[in-house]
């Protein structure tokens, strides 16, 4: 800019903004590079949101597939009551009176039937009993009520049942209450035996 008196220049305002070179366009190697990394985000982003709706997708299967296999719950350990209390009624009549009693025998034999009815019905529904005598305790399936001291079995048998347990499916419906053998006091111990857990 020239002065119109002296015809000088005039000079150069200092205050004036100065260019950071901030407004020039990116170079296409830096918008490339960006579109780049925002794909791999993006592409992040749609990998764990679809690992996220997979997860819900098997969980709510599994939740589905639980609802049917164990719907019967309430209503199977319910019926587990009858099951024991026809047990107890065929385990209380004497041999000796079923042998002079024919119309007890009758009667006898027509509970055995219900009972087995009433077994292979709770079959069909995948509920199966737990009948562990002469077999090792196991704390998953068993629960010990007590220990009797016997040299006749090996310590840790289970060697009387008072309660069958039950399955429904793969898990413990409820576990058989059992009597456990003992080590006879006094007596060593088998080589390769120790106490046995009989924590339920």
């Amino acid at each position: 800019m020239i002065d119109d008196k002296d015809q000088m220049p005039v000079p150069a305002n200092d205050a004036a903004p100065v260019d950071d070179g901030m407004d020039i366009p990116a170079g296409p190697d830096q918008e490339l590079a960006a579109a780049r990394q925002e794909a791999a985000q993006l592409k992040d982003q749609l990998l764990r949101a679809l690992a996220e709706a997979e997860n819900v997708r098997r969980r709510a299967q599994r939740e589905r597939e639980d609802a049917a296999k164990y719907a019967i719950t309430n209503f199977a350990r319910d019926v587990l009551q009858v099951s024991d209390n026809l047990h107890r009624a065929l385990e209380a009549i004497p041999a000796a009176a079923l042998a002079a009693d024919e119309a007890l025998k009758n009667l006898h034999e027509g509970v055995s039937a219900t009972e087995r009815q009433l077994d292979a019905a709770l079959e069909r529904q995948q509920v199966k009993r737990i009948w562990p005598m002469g077999e090792k305790f196991d704390a998953n399936l068993h629960q010990a009520m007590f220990e009797v001291q016997t040299a006749d079995q090996a310590p840790g048998t289970v060697v009387q049942v008072m309660q069958a347990g039950y399955l429904i499916h793969d898990r413990l419906l409820r576990p058989a209450l059992v009597a456990v053998a003992k080590q006879p006091a006094g007596d060593a111990p088998p080589a390769g035996t120790g106490k046995v857990d009989t924590i339920a």
